[in-house]
């Protein structure tokens, strides 16, 4: 029996389940069929976000994010995992892959072709200012034991290896970029992954590969941005290789006025050596997470932090050279703007599973939730 037929006879006498309407209410449009939503990860008392999704060779899916953290930003965050074997019904309790001395945030993970885990995630100290301490007395007392040395060496953004399906992690990696999502496996192999880094004082998008299956990385090129955008205000970018080997780089751009931020674009026809100047798309929200379906349509799914909130994502069908902004999905809608970070992976019989973090319930923290839908068959053509 397949993953799907096993989702099928678990759901069939579950009434609330089958074609249930986002949770707070809201019809996704006519582009799309809302399956179910629900919490998938909620620990009480804390803060949690960010999370990234993979489906593994076995169809196993694996979740990681950053968990039991007081806010938003503190120095308590760490790197957890959880998992389902029944595409979402269910998920296994949080299991830690890092805890260092400092605040660890926006994993991303994937499997490789051959079959090795590897999350990425960064460091902050974001933490470590008056106004945080004098809020937070404790938070003084932790950095005051940390030592410059310790906060120097663990400072920054890594990847770590597992070769045993997650039951034990190789020593981490630092290397020069970040991302919330994570890298991928290019048809040729090479391991790509785009963010965003510091080179010579400097910020520039950057774009590493691995032909090591994650060991090391390099540098391969870096993406230009318009001369009308600043890199200061440009974040969090993900990329996607489609069927005839382009790439397409989506970036969060956030200026000064937030009405402005459209997600900016770049693309690369040479596996990643060179790429296209940036540009706007007609998309706002942000940060973006691309999918390749298998029907050749180009999905992008995003957080929107302003009137309606929630979770959304529109669909190309030409490879990214426009977008059907007109035909936004709505994932599900948010109570307030603490949300975001999408992900999603396509299913066995092609409808997805998104996962991303905002608040179930007022006067609760932030949790983990996911939705399953579908998009119907007259939009697809």
């Amino acid at each position: 029996m397949t993953l799907i037929n096993k989702y099928l006879s678990a759901i069939s006498g579950i009434l609330f389940i089958t074609s249930m309407p986002a949770l707070c209410g809201e019809d996704p449009g006519p582009y799309a069929e809302i399956i179910s939503s629900r919490v998938i990860c909620k620990q009480p008392g804390k803060y949690i976000g960010w999370p990234s999704i993979t489906q593994t060779r076995s169809g196993e899916l694996l979740v990681v994010f950053s968990g039991n953290r007081d806010a938003h930003v503190c120095p308590f965050g760490i790197t957890q995992m959880i998992r389902s074997t029944d595409l979402g019904l269910t998920w296994t309790d949080p299991v830690t892959i890092n805890n260092t001395p400092l605040d660890d945030r926006d994993a991303g993970i994937l499997e490789t072709s051959k079959g090795t885990l590897l999350v990425n995630w960064f460091t902050s100290l974001a933490f470590d200012t008056e106004k945080h301490y004098d809020r937070n007395p404790s938070w003084r007392r932790h950095a005051d034991k940390l030592g410059d040395e310790t906060k120097k060496y663990w400072l920054g953004n890594w990847t770590r290896r597992s070769l045993d399906g997650g039951l034990t992690w190789e020593e981490p990696v630092k290397q020069l970029v970040s991302a919330p999502h994570e890298p991928i496996e290019l048809s040729d192999e090479r391991l790509l992954y785009v963010g965003t880094a510091y080179l010579q004082d400097k910020k520039i998008i950057g774009v590493e590969e691995s032909l090591d299956d994650g060991q090391s990385w390099q540098l391969i090129s870096t993406i230009p941005m318009n001369s009308d955008d600043d890199v200061a205000f440009a974040h969090e970018p993900h990329v996607v290789e489609l069927s005839d080997g382009k790439l397409v780089t989506m970036i969060r751009y956030n200026p000064k006025d937030h009405n402005q931020s459209y997600l900016r674009q770049s693309e690369s026809y040479d596996g990643g050596k060179s790429w296209t100047t940036s540009h706007i798309t007609d998309i706002w929200g942000y940060p973006p997470h691309l999918l390749h379906l298998e029907n050749g349509l180009l999905l992008v799914s995003y957080g929107v932090r302003r009137e309606t909130f929630g979770e959304k994502a529109c669909i190309s069908r030409d490879g990214g050279e426009t977008w059907e902004t007109d035909k936004e999905i709505m994932i599900n809608p948010a109570i307030n703007g603490d949300l975001g970070y999408p992900a999603s992976v396509q299913l066995e019989d092609g409808s997805i599973l998104t996962v991303y973090y905002q608040i179930d319930k007022a006067g609760e923290k932030t949790c983990l939730m996911c939705t399953h839908w579908r998009l119907n068959k007259a939009f697809q053509k």
